[in-house]
């Protein structure tokens, strides 16, 4: 039988030989249900979506995300384009305008329309194959015979970051699917136009896991300070970005400061 290392944080490790826990059936559970969700929604992509009635892997999607793969193929589908791209994913994540992902970027400092400015310079004219299209498809424009739906269809990046997607979300321990999930599997894919301007601009694949990580748990905070039906005790929805943003940032203070003390260490020995 294969073997595979796991590698666990000292105390972690040290916690499950003093629980006994048998980390080998534990694993291959995680490993068998992660392997299906993926292989779930690799099968879906590639293949005419049903985003208004969802079966199968997309039920894992929540309405966010469902709405963001609806306005991605929509704006591919309106573009010409033989598939889904990345910069479709985060055109529609951009357009929706309402998802935490982009209270994420917010928290960042990185600039919604910079965002959006970048992804346009690296976008290709509508109607033109994109470079993930040629490069994950290997057809062209001429070659590829346009059909009713066809730009439902999801190119390798995208369906790459759709995967990383979903491995995200199990390595956190969500059983759905989220924009920020989705946020960092386009940060993640090496290729995509979107994961090349998102890394352009600061979203670090790490940075901006932990930026997730502190705004999921902001959030949660803030629906726990919020009693539903309470005007005096809900915060306007500005003030609940402003409030989500502060938690992120403090979050992620202490890793910006080391990577400067890194940073300047390396400028002093060079």
């Amino acid at each position: 039988m294969p073997k595979i290392n796991v590698y666990l944080p000292d105390e972690l490790a040290e916690a499950v030989k003093e629980a006994g826990v048998p980390v080998s059936a534990v694993c291959q559970r995680a490993l068998e249900q992660a392997v299906r969700r993926v292989t779930a929604i690799r099968e879906t992509v590639l293949t005419d979506l049903d985003l208004d009635v969802p079966t199968g892997a997309l039920t894992h999607l929540t309405a966010r995300t469902r709405t963001v793969l609806k306005l991605a193929a929509d704006q591919a589908r309106a573009e010409g384009a033989t598939s889904v791209g990345t910069e479709h994913l985060l055109g529609g994540m951009l357009t929706e305008g309402t998802n935490l992902a982009l209270h994420v970027l917010r928290a960042m400092e990185i600039s919604l329309d910079q965002v959006k400015r970048d992804l346009d310079r690296r976008h290709p004219a509508a109607g033109q194959p994109g470079q993930e299209d040629v490069a994950s498809e290997g057809v062209t424009s001429e070659s590829a015979a346009p059909e009713a739906g066809w730009a439902r269809n999801f190119g390798g990046p995208a369906a790459n970051a759709l995967e990383f997607a979903v491995t995200e979300a199990t390595s956190l321990g969500h059983n759905y699917v989220g924009c920020e999930h989705l946020l960092l599997g386009l940060v993640a894919e090496p290729d995509g136009t979107a994961g090349q301007v998102l890394r352009a601009l600061g979203a670090e694949p790490r940075l901006t896991r932990r930026a997730v990580a502190a705004a999921l748990a902001g959030y949660v905070h803030l629906r726990a300070q919020t009693q539903p039906g309470d005007p005096a005790a809900q915060a306007s929805a500005q003030g609940q970005a402003a409030m989500l943003a502060t938690a992120i940032k403090n979050e992620l203070q202490p890793l910006v400061q080391r990577l400067e003390r890194l940073e300047g260490h390396l400028g002093l020995e060079a």
